[in-house]
């Protein structure tokens, strides 16, 4: 058994993989708000999507946020899902909130550091990526 102030990582993948695919039913959940038209119409009259390209935004933010849930909790392409989760968050965090991510922007920001988490470490366990790309001799 491993010390717990050992520097050696212990179940690695398996707590990779549980915070992929917690990640990605947050993200579906979010997303999800894509087919309510009632949101929809209130996401509309924020300040920052009064305009002629305003509901073209709001559908593709709620929409990217939803295919890169569908993405991360499968373990699908998983790091175009990260990256999908990365600039849709950053928009979000930087242009839509003040991008005081120490502050008020903390929750979209934090799925930015998620999104660069499974962009560099991969999906780990039980993902299909690891079913479909793994070389198997």
């Amino acid at each position: 058994m491993q010390s717990f102030f050992s520097t050696t990582p212990f179940y690695q993948e398996t707590i990779l993989a549980i915070l992929r695919i917690t990640l990605g039913l947050l993200l579906i959940y979010h997303g999800y708000e894509v087919f309510d038209a009632n949101l929809m119409k209130g996401y509309l009259e924020w300040e920052n999507f009064k305009g002629p390209s305003g509901a073209w935004l709001v559908y593709l933010g709620k929409g990217s946020e939803f295919v890169a849930g569908i993405l991360l909790a499968l373990g699908l392409l998983t790091r175009v899902g990260a990256l999908i989760c990365i600039g849709t968050l950053a928009y979000i965090t930087f242009f839509v909130g003040h991008g005081k991510f120490w502050y008020e922007d903390q929750h979209p920001f934090m799925f930015v550091l998620f999104g660069v988490l499974f962009l560099f470490t991969g999906p780990g366990k039980w993902s299909l990526d690891g079913l479909l790309f793994t070389n198997k001799k």
